[in-house]
């Protein structure tokens, strides 16, 4: 699929911001592994939250979704034996989490994932569940999908790598469900806020655990179990920064409903960067509203904890005045794509001064001009030279256009309802 995106002056409008997508997924999983009847409210219906549904499916859960709730009636801490593979597509998270809770289990389950999923390193992760009795192994011998793991996991001691903060929730979410107690060592953290709200959720569960400020250190108390829970999921702040920087990089006035600034969501200080490059944010009792059109200026921003935001922030960085340097993200080569590279290279095709960096990117002030760019089905890619098309001269063209609805099925008809001119069409 392809989306022409015009060049567009301004934004108005209200959006409802779609619920999150980290939430959910740990909704799903955590409440397959209650014993009961879980009801999550207004969830996100995307193909990363799919994955995770179909794949709890596959072990034994019972799941209901409706168009504003799902029902979930969990396997309470047993996985069932699945007739075959579980396929979580390109969900890296749904994966990952999902390799713990296999660990639970006597039998072997395979998990694998389209061809981006196989890209990605999990060998730190099969390293940690070796380490606590369970038998996982990359079926290509390269540290990546397909794997087979086989428990059930005894607990004990285990040092795991935080370079994708998701090996540690994996551990954090299935360990209390061990025979045993488990001492984990948490080596090279990254996005901590991820690991905090995976710490939220075992909270609201009442599961013991024992942990130090800085996420080294866990101890977690094993023969735990998760209770059936009722609860809405809030709206997704990696998500919201597409809309957030769309309105800010156009003439706009935007209100954005649905978000929580309590939330232990990482990504909400997006706010925080925006109003450092001179945007003006408003919080409202109805939601954030956010005035565009004022001068933007380039700043030097750490994203070690909030990756996803590289490649918006990256287009932002297009449009300040001066330099803007986004480093201190390694991990984000190794997500759908290697963002790093991959927006260096499409900017670069609009007419951007964008260095790469091993860890990051140097963006300089450009003069944006439309033509043909490459989404490579990573769906924040796609949504970032999207909003670049908003700004740049003509029209530009975004190939593999449909990646977006893998967290943001909507992304389309948002800028289209604000007011932006955007065509989706069928690969030619």
């Amino acid at each position: 699929m392809v989306a022409i995106v015009y060049s567009t002056e301004s934004l108005k409008g209200e959006f409802q911001v779609p619920a999150s997508k980290s939430h959910t997924i740990r909704a799903v999983i955590i409440s397959s592994l209650a014993q009961g009847k879980s009801t999550l409210i207004k969830p996100l219906h995307s193909g990363d939250t799919q994955a995770a549904v179909n794949a709890c499916i596959s072990l034994g859960a019972q799941i209901e979704c409706q168009a504003d709730k799902w029902e979930v009636y969990g396997f309470g801490g047993c996985p069932h034996p699945p007739s075959g593979k579980l396929d979580l597509m390109n969900s890296g998270t749904s994966f990952n989490l999902l390799a713990g809770v296999t660990s639970l289990a006597p039998f072997e389950t395979i998990l694998d994932g389209d061809n981006s999923l196989r890209s990605r390193p999990v060998q730190p992760l099969l390293n940690a569940l070796n380490q606590l009795g369970a038998r996982a192994i990359s079926l290509n011998g390269n540290g990546c999908p397909p794997i087979s793991v086989q428990g059930i996991i005894k607990g004990g001691r285990a040092t795991i790598d935080g370079l994708n903060s998701q090996f540690v929730s994996s551990l954090l979410i299935s360990c209390p469900l061990a025979e045993s107690d488990t001492e984990l060592t948490v080596v090279n953290l990254r996005e901590a806020p991820y690991v905090k709200m995976t710490l939220a959720w075992l909270d609201e569960q009442e599961i013991i655990y024992d942990g130090n400020e800085n996420l080294t250190h866990f101890y977690i108390k094993g023969q735990q179990h998760y209770r059936p829970f009722q609860k809405q999921i809030s709206g997704d702040w990696s998500t919201a920064t597409f809309p957030l920087v769309a309105a800010a990089i156009t003439n706009s006035d935007v209100l954005l409903r649905g978000l929580d600034l309590n939330d232990t969501q990482g990504d909400k200080v997006i706010l925080d960067y925006l109003q450092q490059m001179g945007v003006n944010i408003r919080i409202e009792k109805a939601g954030i509203r956010l005035r565009g059109g004022s001068k933007l200026h380039g700043i030097h921003l750490d994203l070690n904890e909030t990756p996803d935001a590289l490649p918006a922030l990256s287009v932002l960085g297009c449009l300040a005045e001066g330099t803007t340097i986004l480093d201190n993200v390694p991990q984000a080569r190794i997500k759908e794509t290697d963002r790093i590279a991959v927006m260096a290279k499409e900017l670069s095709k609009l007419g951007a001064k964008v260095q790469e960096k091993k860890d990051g990117l140097i963006i300089h002030q450009s003069l944006l001009q439309g033509t043909e760019v490459n989404g490579h089905h990573d769906h924040r890619v796609v949504m970032a030279l999207s909003l670049a098309g908003l700004r740049a001269r003509g029209k530009t063209i975004v190939r593999t256009a449909e990646a977006a609805r893998i967290t943001f099925p909507d992304f389309f008809d948002m800028l289209t309802v604000l007011g932006a001119t955007v065509e989706v069409k069928s690969e030619q």
